[in-house]
């Protein structure tokens, strides 16, 4: 409980360690739990990187009323039920004749999902390989990517909480986006050469 309370503290006062922390504490446990509700590796994983994104987002925004490791696990379940949810509404392509009032039968073409799937995995895999960059970056740039780019603060707002100047921020941020698209330039590449198929 005390090792929580210090983690919280120091991940909303933008500590760029307490995130890496966090993942090494909290992301076994996630999985875990996410794994009992998705029944399968892949939405487990995918699961996991989705909750660790929203709490590192939204962890300003939390205000102590439960022990964070609840919260986590509320965020998981909240997560995994809205994935099931969303599985469970997709259409099924099927071969029934559907009738539309007014009009003569229509016969309802299969609907290609390999192009959905596809696009899934590739997602979840980029999502996977953003988190893995933004942990190896160096200190000095992780803060501030993780501060604008992953919790939305402003320039302001970030520049306080590391106690530097606007520029200083401007310039690690620059920087540690660059270090970040160098990382991610083949898996990127691979992106577009599987759009452009």
């Amino acid at each position: 409980m005390r090792e929580d309370n210090a983690l919280l503290h120091r991940l909303q006062a933008g500590d760029d360690l307490a995130v890496g922390e966090l993942v090494d504490t909290y992301g076994q446990r996630i999985y875990h739990l996410a794994f009992r509700y998705m029944r399968n590796r892949e939405d487990a994983e995918e699961v996991t990187q989705d909750v660790l994104y929203k709490v590192i987002r939204k962890v300003g925004a939390f205000r102590g009323d439960s022990a964070l490791s609840s919260w986590i696990y509320r965020i998981t379940f909240n997560t995994a039920m809205s994935r099931l949810r969303t599985a469970k509404h997709q259409p099924l392509p099927s071969d029934e004749t559907v009738t539309l009032e007014g009009l003569r039968p229509i016969k309802r073409e299969p609907a290609d999902w390999s192009q959905m799937a596809d696009e899934r995995v590739f997602r979840a895999e980029l999502r996977r390989r953003v988190l893995r960059a933004i942990l190896a970056l160096p200190v000095i740039y992780r803060a501030p990517v993780v501060l604008r780019d992953l919790q939305g603060l402003s320039t302001e707002e970030a520049s306080a909480r590391l106690r530097v100047k606007d520029q200083t921020l401007k310039s690690r941020l620059h920087r540690g986006r660059l270090i970040l698209r160098r990382q991610l330039a083949d898996f990127a590449g691979g992106l577009e050469l599987h759009r452009a198929a």
